[in-house]
């Protein structure tokens, strides 16, 4: 069986007040509009062609929730603890209401996410620096005290290895007892130039702009900052330090709301929960290129809660095997998706949904669409 899917943005203050709208083709709705979620989160559950939504027809059972992402300001700095980690978390806050800002574990479940561009530009920080790297990029913010500070605990404790000292720079940095060093590098960075960095030192000044005297801005210059191409994706796992900048793109993740904030944020941030599960390992996080010449692109992510699979079509139908609850996201174009026995044309920003029992979808038309179900 095939369903007809709708959704309205949500209104986060960081969304995008054009780029969903210019995506569907509809004038702006003047507010900010940040996400559009399809799945059957009971928060936002997509809603179904006929009057339901999609929780009545899964039950809730749906492993993932995929989403149009579309950013003009960052997003918060986070890191979402593994199934291990949600599962002691929910134990320990059993006592605290569901709606207490202390809280920091929602459900048992891990979030594992991947993004990928719909955008010709998207930005983001993912994972942290190699400590070699970022000593450079500190050399060319001079030598105030606040810099040295900072370089000192990245080249501190002979007995550390990088991912202790970078894990002991983050802390540092958001345990309130460096303000001081905090304004000072985020002062360092207006004057600062380098042919190396150009791109971060323009990203770090536009998130202080954003978050003034956030030491947030100075845990991003921790990391690494990633442009995308338009299909292009990154897969951030458990434990990985991340936020999107700006731009437009296709989100999926395992459904949990399980999030530790590390900066560019008023909400609650729990620094030693955070240091619990953050993975500190330094090292770039893998750009998932789109194929060159194929109709079909798989992003790989081993997980059993999703795979994305991105389809483009130039006239001839594209046929694609699935397995189990699925989705087809239309982001460009005319699109028809037909299987056993149903034909659904899709309009672009919405989605089609597929019972289980589908096995094969056919794509038709002329454009690009998103295939998300549950991981292999």
């Amino acid at each position: 069986m095939l369903l007809s899917l709708s959704n309205v943005p949500r209104d986060y203050a960081w969304g995008s007040a054009s780029l969903i709208a210019e995506l569907e083709g509809r004038q702006p709705s003047g507010a900010p509009e940040a996400e559009v979620w399809f799945g059957d989160h009971p928060g936002d559950p997509a809603d179904v062609a006929g009057g339901t939504t999609l929780d009545a027809v899964t039950g809730g059972t749906l492993p993932y929730l995929l989403k149009l992402l579309a950013a003009a300001d960052p997003l918060s700095i986070q890191v979402h603890p593994t199934i291990a980690q949600a599962r002691d978390g929910w134990a320990r806050e059993t006592g605290l209401a569901a709606d207490d800002p202390a809280r920091n574990y929602r459900d048992e479940n891990h979030k594992p996410e991947l993004i990928v561009a719909l955008s010709d530009r998207f930005e983001a920080l993912s994972g942290l620096r190699p400590v070699a790297a970022t000593l450079r990029l500190l050399a060319v913010l001079g030598s105030s005290a606040g810099v040295t500070a900072l370089r000192e605990k990245l080249r501190g404790g002979a007995d550390a290895d990088d991912a202790e000292r970078l894990r002991d720079a983050v802390g540092w940095l958001l345990s309130g007892n460096a303000q001081a060093e905090v304004d000072d590098i985020i002062s360092a960075l207006g004057g600062a130039t380098s042919e190396e960095f150009a791109e971060e030192l323009t990203a770090g000044r536009a998130i202080a702009e954003r978050n003034p005297g956030d030491p947030g801005v100075v845990v991003a210059l921790l990391m690494n900052f990633i442009v995308l191409g338009r299909g292009e994706g990154i897969f951030l796992r458990a434990g990985l330090l991340h936020a999107y900048v700006s731009g437009l793109g296709v989100e999926i993740m395992a459904a949990s709301d399980n999030v530790l904030r590390g900066g560019l944020t008023p909400k609650h941030i729990d620094v030693a929960e955070l240091l619990s599960v953050l993975d500190s390992t330094p090292g770039e996080v893998p750009v998932l290129r789109p194929a060159a010449s194929e109709a079909v692109t798989v992003y790989p992510a081993d997980v059993a809660d999703f795979l994305l699979r991105r389809v483009t079509l130039s006239g001839s139908p594209v046929a694609v095997e699935v397995s189990g609850p699925t989705m087809v996201l239309v982001t460009s174009g005319t699109v028809t998706v037909s299987g056993s026995g149903d034909e659904l044309s899709v309009p672009v920003g919405a989605a089609a949904f597929a019972t289980a029992d589908v096995a094969v979808l056919t794509l038709t038309g002329s454009g690009e669409a998103f295939v998300a179900q549950p991981g292999k």
